[in-house]
């Protein structure tokens, strides 16, 4: 999924244009803007704007596990 994803790592903003190249341990989520496509949609195009906020929640637990163990 393309788009642009900031995350905090090692005290820095680390910037993806890719979802899938976001790391599994970060500690905060600075910015979620994943590319939406320009309408009308196909059916592909709506299943991948429907996907957008279980992606998002993925994050927000990554995070929330970050927060719980802060040696990570």
């Amino acid at each position: 999924m393309k788009g642009i994803f900031e995350v905090l790592i090692g005290g820095q903003v680390c910037r993806f244009t890719d979802y899938n190249h976001i790391p599994g341990n970060f500690t905060n989520v600075i910015r979620f803007e994943p590319e939406i496509p320009p309408s009308p949609h196909t059916e592909e195009e709506h299943d991948l704007i429907e996907s957008f906020h279980e992606k998002f929640q993925f994050l927000m637990e990554i995070e929330r596990h970050a927060s719980c163990n802060p040696s990570r």
